[in-house]
């Protein structure tokens, strides 16, 4: 599991501040926290996580030497600035469930030939117990055609007993459509032909 270093971060001292010095804050809340730990992590620590980690991801974070098994609740991302400015996890206890995501991946794009591979979920929303979440749902479409839809009853996601689905069973993960060509050429009404015909004869 992937472990991100954070320190305690003092209240007093304005967030603006801390991610003009490099960091980005965040909260840690949970069953057994009392209220929330405010934290700052290094902007360098996260943006290497957050190349492979989303919304929904398991992680251990490290505050200052205390380890905590905790799920990615939430990320606040500027986009003008191209940065994360705030991250929300939540601590993770054993018997209970939470709510979170499943990032979905859309594998072999490229390989659809003469169609448009069109993803309508980026997340699969539900609920589970710590030791049963589910980080991505990877869908193939390597051999998918024109007219094939996935849905989410189609998901391996679906048929887990351990997970309960909030995104409903009939809602399209991803569907693959003919492409409109415009470029198409009208055929000319016989009208514009007789007109054709009258001016080279002239």
């Amino acid at each position: 599991m992937d472990t991100l270093k954070a320190e305690k971060r003092d209240m007093t001292t304005k967030a603006k501040k801390l991610r003009r010095d490099g960091y980005v804050t965040g909260n840690v809340f949970g069953r057994e926290i009392d209220g929330s730990i405010p934290v700052k992590i290094t902007k360098k620590d996260a943006d290497r996580l957050f190349k492979s980690k989303k919304r929904g991801s398991q992680i251990m974070l490290d505050v200052e030497g205390q380890k905590m098994d905790v799920l990615i609740k939430d990320i606040s991302y500027n986009a003008m600035k191209g940065q994360i400015e705030e991250l929300d996890f939540q601590a993770l206890v054993s018997n209970e469930k939470v709510h979170s995501v499943a990032e979905v991946v859309i594998l072999n794009h490229d390989k659809v030939q003469g169609a448009i591979v069109q993803q309508v979920l980026e997340e699969i929303a539900y609920r589970a117990l710590p030791s049963a979440l589910v980080e991505k749902v990877e869908i193939d479409v390597a051999e998918m055609k024109a007219g094939d839809v996935v849905k989410v009853k189609d998901l391996p996601i679906a048929a887990d007993k351990d997970v309960e689905l909030h995104t409903p069973l009939d809602a399209t993960v991803v569907m693959i459509t003919v492409p409109h060509n415009s470029a198409i050429a009208e055929e000319p009404a016989a009208g514009d032909e007789a007109a054709e015909k009258t001016d080279k004869a002239k």
